[in-house]
C-alpha cells in the first residue's frame, strides 16, 4: 500500500478491534473441524418452507413496497405485531411507537453506545459479557466496570459497593448492560429478585439498563422470568431483542423497546448510519408472525436445541476430567466451562484446534481480562454425533493439560 492509511485513521478507528469469535470461525472452516465456537443457530432451525410461503405471498400481495425504501421507524405493521407479542408474551407494556426495527440486535447496541458514550464515560456490565456489547462500547472510548455474577446473574451486592467507590470519585456510570436470560457466554439467568433489584439499583443511582435478550424465548424447562422491562414504569430500561435466534439470522434483523426520548435519539442516529433496515426482510418477518408460525416454529427449535444441551451434558459428564466445572442452563444456546486454574485455554487453544475441535477461550468475555482459565462452547450448531465426538476430543487435550501442569508442579525445574 502507498498511502499510509495509519497517518488519516481518526483515533476512534485505531480502538476498533476484531471480534475474537469471528477470527476463531475463520480458522475452523478446516475439513474435519468440529467448533463449538461460534453462537450460530442450527440450519434445521430455519423454518426455511415458512420463509418460502412468506416470500410467495408478498411477491403476489405487496413486492413493490417491500423494494422500496422504508421509514427509519421501520414497517408499521411487524412494529403492531411485535408490540401486541411484548405484552401478551413478555408483559412488556408497550405500542407500535415505543419498538424500532434494527439490522440486528448489534446496531441497537452500537445505537446505545453512539448515543450515550462519550470518550472517558464509565458504563457498567458483567464479568463474562457478550463480546460484541463490549466491542460496540469500547469503540466510543467508554470505559468499563464489570461486576461478577453468581448463582443469581450479577452480583447485586458487588454492584452497591461498586457504585459507592465510583461515587465518591464522582462517577456516575451512563448505564448497565445484562442478558439476564440464558446469558451469553455463561448460560446463567438472572432471577427474579435479582432483576426487580437492578431495577431499583439503576433508580437508586440514576443509570440505565440495556437488557439483552437474545434467548428468552429458547427456554427448555422451568417458568419463564418476566424481562426487567416489564417492571419498568420510568422509561429506564432499554430492551433489545432479535429475530436471528427464532426466524433467521441472514435477514438481519433486531428490534428496540424504549421511551420516545431515546427511540428519537436512535432514530436519528440510525438514520446517519444506514437510512432504514432491510424492508424486504421486514415483510418476511411480519408475514412470520402475522401468518401465527412463530410459536409454533419456536416449540421445534427449543425440542431441538434441548436435545443438543442434554447431549453435551451427558458428553461432558462421560468424558471430562475431575476438576471440571460446567453451568447447566435451562435455556439458550451455551455452556460455560471452569477448568482447573493450571490450565491456560489461550495456550491450550492451538492444541485443541490440531485435535480438530475449537471452543472460545474465556478471556474474551471479560472486558478488563482475566480468566484464563474459562471457555464457552456452543450446543446448537453442531450435529448430534459430532457433538460427543468434539467434547471427547476436548477432553483428551484437557487431560494432557492436567499431566503436563501436575508434572511440573511435582518435578520442578533444576536450580528452583
Amino acid at each position: 500500500m502507498v498511502v499510509n492509511i495509519d497517518r488519516l485513521l481518526s483515533k476512534r478507528a485505531t480502538r476498533f478491534r476484531s471480534s475474537e469469535i469471528r477470527e476463531i470461525l475463520k480458522l475452523t472452516q478446516i475439513p474435519g473441524m468440529i467448533s463449538f465456537a461460534g453462537g450460530l443457530p442450527n440450519p434445521l432451525a430455519f423454518p426455511v418452507d415458512i420463509i418460502h410461503e412468506c416470500i410467495e405471498k408478498i411477491f403476489k400481495e405487496n413486492i413493490e413496497q417491500a423494494l422500496q425504501y422504508g421509514t427509519t421507524e421501520g414497517l408499521t405493521s411487524l412494529r403492531g405485531v411485535l408490540a401486541e407479542r411484548m405484552k401478551k408474551k413478555h408483559h412488556i407494556n408497550c405500542e407500535l411507537h415505543d419498538i424500532l426495527i434494527t439490522s440486528g440486535a448489534q446496531q441497537a447496541l452500537s445505537l446505545a453506545a453512539l448515543c450515550f458514550l462519550d470518550p472517558g464515560d464509565t458504563y457498567l456490565t458483567s464479568a463474562p459479557a457478550y463480546l460484541g456489547a463490549v466491542q460496540a462500547f469500547h469503540a466510543l472510548e467508554a470505559n468499563c466496570e464489570s461486576i461478577p455474577m453468581n448463582d443469581e446473574g450479577i452480583d447485586t451486592d458487588s454492584l452497591r459497593r461498586n457504585l459507592e467507590r465510583l461515587n465518591r470519585t464522582g462517577i456516575i456510570p451512563k448505564f448497565i448492560y445484562a442478558v439476564p436470560t440464558f446469558q451469553n457466554p455463561s448460560g446463567e439467568t438472572m432471577s427474579l429478585s435479582h432483576r426487580k433489584e437492578l431495577l431499583d439499583i439503576a433508580s437508586k443511582y440514576d443509570f440505565l439498563i440495556i437488557e439483552d435478550d437474545p434467548y428468552g424465548e429458547i427456554i427448555f424447562e422451568g417458568d419463564a422470568i418476566p424481562p426487567i422491562k416489564s417492571f419498568d414504569t420510568k422509561g429506564r430500561v432499554i430492551y433489545i431483542s432479535t429475530f436471528s435466534k427464532i426466524l433467521a439470522p441472514g435477514l438481519r434483523l433486531g428490534w428496540v423497546v424504549a421511551s420516545k426520548e431515546i427511540l428519537d435519539k436512535f432514530i436519528q442516529a440510525k438514520q446517519a448510519s444506514d437510512l432504514c433496515t432491510n424492508g424486504f426482510s421486514q415483510h418476511i418477518a411480519y408475514e412470520y408472525i402475522n401468518g401465527g408460525y412463530l410459536d409454533k416454529h419456536v416449540e421445534q427449535i427449543k425440542k431441538l436445541y434441548k436435545r443438543k444441551r442434554d447431549l453435551m451434558l451427558k458428553s461432558l459428564k462421560e468424558y471430562f476430567p475431575s476438576g471440571v466445572k460446567w453451568t447447566m442452563p435451562k435455556g439458550g444456546m451455551f455452556i460455560w466451562i471452569t477448568l482447573p486454574k493450571s490450565i491456560d485455554t489461550r495456550l491450550m487453544f492451538q492444541k485443541a484446534l490440531a485435535k480438530k475441535v475449537a471452543y472460545v477461550v474465556g478471556e474474551a468475555f471479560f472486558p478488563e481480562g482475566g480468566n484464563y482459565n474459562s471457555m464457552r462452547l456452543n450446543f446448537s450448531y453442531s450435529e448430534d454425533e459430532l457433538i460427543k465426538e468434539g467434547i471427547k476430543r476436548l477432553a483428551e487435550v484437557i487431560k494432557a493439560e492436567l499431566a503436563t501442569a501436575y508434572q511440573q508442579d511435582t518435578f520442578p525445574p533444576e536450580g528452583v
